[in-house]
């Protein structure tokens, strides 16, 4: 069920909303592009919309060039009044920035660049805030984790190392035990960090159940045991980690496309968004022992790479609990927002 959409200038590759109650109706989107040649260029943009859920009007309220984004994410509420936007770029800063002004055009609103720090030589891929909102996680095309802390509005690099051998495309805070981090890479590895125990040691690293690249992580907001993984090789699996020295691969399921980014619902246990590269979205349950596809969506022409759920109450259509849902797609240059068409709220 289409509600809106809206194409952007460069290569869409994030989508995100704004997590704080506040401001939950603004959804910032990201780009990427690469100009190839002799001296080849990344460069890319963010934008905010504002969406009003009820009419489903859905403006651009701001928009910047920026250097090529691979990633953006608000910081988790954690108390904190300022909304604060952090962007992982292709010139290696990891770059915060302050959400000002109302909610809509006529107020003002934009995005001014609170602080920057140059993480690396190489490309920052992927970022994850802390529960506190305190620290950063930034994965590293050279395979390499930073843990940057912001206090009193700088950023400071704590510790750095090399976690894998190729790009590490995805990093994590476990949101109930914050000192650990969760890794994966190109070279099929996914990895566990203690920061209490020092950077170079490893609570554990699974290399041999993901067939290809390891695209995302996410610990599950609902259940503190469990963890999912994504990749290359088109499974979406599901690990419990209360044996943290061994997790178990409980459930995998194929979504016909590389994962690469999964989104939990935020108030529904088990229930899962999955941006699956060239096979669109798609909409999971799980279940105990038991995961299926509850709906896909494939309205995009691209690679599907952006997808995130509307942090609000979601609406009742036609008898039907509908939640909102962003998705963006690469080559194509497309923003959309859509609602399930089935009741998936159970």
């Amino acid at each position: 069920m289409d509600v809106a959409h809206c194409y952007l200038d460069g290569n869409a590759d994030a989508v995100e909303f704004c997590s704080h109650d506040s401001n939950r109706d603004v959804l910032a989107a990201s780009t990427y592009t690469l100009h190839e040649g002799d001296q080849p260029s990344r460069y890319g943009s963010i934008s905010l919309f504002n969406i009003d859920v009820e009419t489903s009007h859905f403006d651009m309220v701001y928009s910047e060039e920026t250097c090529g984004i691979f990633d953006i994410k608000w910081n988790p509420p954690a108390g904190h009044v300022n909304l604060f936007l952090a962007q992982a770029d292709a010139d290696g800063y990891l770059r915060i920035k302050t959400l000002e002004g109302g909610c809509d055009a006529a107020q003002g609103v934009h995005l001014k660049e609170m602080t920057s720090e140059k993480i690396s030589n190489y490309m920052c891929l992927y970022l994850d805030w802390n529960p506190s909102a305190t620290s950063i996680t930034v994965g590293l095309s050279d395979g390499s984790v930073s843990i940057v802390s912001l206090l009193e509005s700088k950023l400071e690099i704590q510790e750095e190392w090399k976690a894998h051998d190729f790009e590490l495309w995805t990093t994590c805070f476990d949101i109930h035990q914050p000192n650990l981090v969760y890794t994966g890479s190109d070279d099929c590895k996914f990895s566990c960090w203690d920061l209490r125990d020092g950077p170079s040691k490893r609570v554990f690293q699974n290399s041999k159940a993901h067939k290809m690249g390891v695209c995302c992580i996410q610990k599950s907001p609902h259940d503190p045991n469990s963890l999912l993984t994504g990749s290359y090789d088109e499974f979406l699996r599901v690990w419990d980690v209360r044996s943290i020295l061994k997790p178990i691969n409980e459930i995998s399921i194929s979504l016909g496309g590389g994962v690469w980014r999964v989104k939990h619902h935020p108030f529904v246990p088990g229930l899962v968004l999955a941006a699956c590269m060239h096979n669109g979205f798609a909409i999971v349950s799980i279940k105990g022992d038991k995961a299926e596809v509850l709906e896909t969506y494939k309205k995009h022409d691209s690679l599907a790479y952006g997808a995130d759920w509307h942090k609000g109450e979601a609406s009742q259509i036609g008898g039907r609990t509908k939640p909102l849902v962003a998705t963006c797609s690469f080559y194509d240059k497309l923003v959309r927002l859509w609602r399930p068409e089935n009741d998936i709220m159970l």
